[in-house]
């Protein structure tokens, strides 16, 4: 559909008391990894606060069927939020809340070429025992995605926002969801002198989530992913300590409201697009690749061009002499569904390119395309049980590219 569809249809259902929830679909949310869980998860709190009727603890798995419009693809169909509440009623082994009868790959929430792909979900409260349609946007490209986290703020994989379009106040717009402990959580007391002055860099909270999570011994890969999770807790400590007072003081219009708003989003846009860059430079100096000998971040390739990580160095790809085998690329990209391209003409000197990625998963069919263009998936240990079985021995983890780029710089 063109890009003015999705305009107009975030703002149709930016109407009314809907409860949007956005995320990016899983190889196990889709049918990618043949793991299939019966329907994208969806959590079962919100489960329970569109569909009150399935919160029964008197009835073995309530349910109720509703239509379901996938809009992005012109699709209907009537599909069932259950809760399987056995563990409840009788200690057995299942406790969520799912919805189900999406009808197979044929729709393209399950279609593993959406693995990947960022899809919101667009409920209205239930009324009494009647349940109102859910609308479904799953971006087709990289536009879209652009489009929505605009409006919204980025959304990362293994995340979830949701987000109430007519919440109470302002500060609906700058909600994040959180789930489970923030043992990262910081107060303002907690925060270094300045940070409630002038917004932190992004290397300076890396740092903070290094620091409070220094996890000696762990190996890198799980370091990483840990680490991650702990820097975007820290992160929105210091925009919740820095933002609420300034949204409770209110705004002189909408114009002014709307230009804070885009600042905050824009700010956290850049976070989450160096994060990972940041992130993985940090676990390169720990173990022990020292920046200038045996890696080079942000060097100039070739004019105009700046990938993430050159090994062994810069002036190692720029000597002649120095054997283009012994010269590796990383690119650190968060998602990977359409911006894997975008790694593929960074060094002309070396033929394969890595890519590291925190995706939850790609198809088999663009892991092939991936492959014929000489692109390498490294991915954290953590994540590769979201990638389809038959491509889990091509993956490489971040420990092994580690090991595998230690002594580059000896010149054959």
């Amino acid at each position: 559909m063109p890009i003015a569809d999705l305009s107009d249809w975030l703002s149709e259902q930016a109407q009314g008391s809907r409860v949007w929830y956005l995320k990016r679909l899983s190889g196990n949310d889709t049918l990618a990894t043949q793991a299939h869980q019966a329907g994208p998860y969806v959590p079962k709190d919100l489960l329970f606060e569109i569909f009150p009727m399935i919160e029964n603890r008197e009835r073995l798995n309530p349910d109720v069927y509703f239509d379901a419009y996938i809009d992005s693809h012109a699709d209907h169909k009537q599909v069932r939020a259950i809760w399987y509440n056995n563990r409840v009623l009788q200690q057995g082994t299942r406790n969520e809340a799912r919805i189900t009868n999406w009808g197979g790959s044929a729709s393209a929430l399950l279609d593993p070429e959406s693995t990947g792909a960022l899809a919101v979900f667009s409920f209205e409260r239930s009324t009494g025992n009647t349940p109102r349609a859910l609308h479904v946007w799953v971006c087709n490209h990289a536009i879209e995605e652009d489009l929505i986290e605009e409006r919204l703020g980025p959304v990362d994989p293994g995340t979830h926002v949701i987000w109430r379009p007519t919440g109470a106040t302002t500060l609906a717009l700058f909600h994040h969801a959180a789930t489970g402990p923030l043992p990262c959580r910081l107060t303002p007391a907690d925060m270094p002198p300045g940070w409630l002055t002038a917004f932190p860099s992004g290397l300076e909270i890396v740092r903070k989530a290094v620091e409070r999570r220094p996890l000696a011994g762990i190996r890198s890969d799980m370091r990483l992913v840990q680490r991650r999770n702990c820097e975007f807790e820290i992160f929105l400590s210091v925009e919740d300590a820095i933002e609420r007072p300034r949204i409770a003081k209110g705004f002189a219009g909408v114009d002014e409201f709307v230009a804070h708003a885009q600042s905050v989003l824009q700010r956290r846009k850049s976070r989450s697009g160096r994060s990972l860059e940041l992130q993985t430079r940090e676990i390169f100096l720990e173990e022990g690749l020292i920046e200038g000998t045996t890696f080079s971040h942000q060097p100039e390739s070739d004019p105009g061009k700046k990938p993430d990580f050159l090994f062994p160095s810069e002036g190692a790809y720029k000597d002649p002499n120095f054997s283009s085998a012994h010269l590796r690329l990383l690119a650190a990209k968060t998602t990977c569904k359409d911006r894997w391209r975008q790694v593929i003409n960074e060094a002309d000197r070396i033929a394969v390119k890595h890519l590291l990625t925190l995706q939850e998963g790609v198809s088999e069919t663009q892991f092939a395309e991936m492959k014929a263009a000489n692109i390498r998936l490294v991915i954290p240990s953590p994540l590769i049980d979201k990638f389809p079985d038959s491509i889990q021995s091509e993956l490489i983890t971040l420990e092994d590219f580690i090991t595998s780029v230690r002594h580059l710089n000896v010149v054959s």
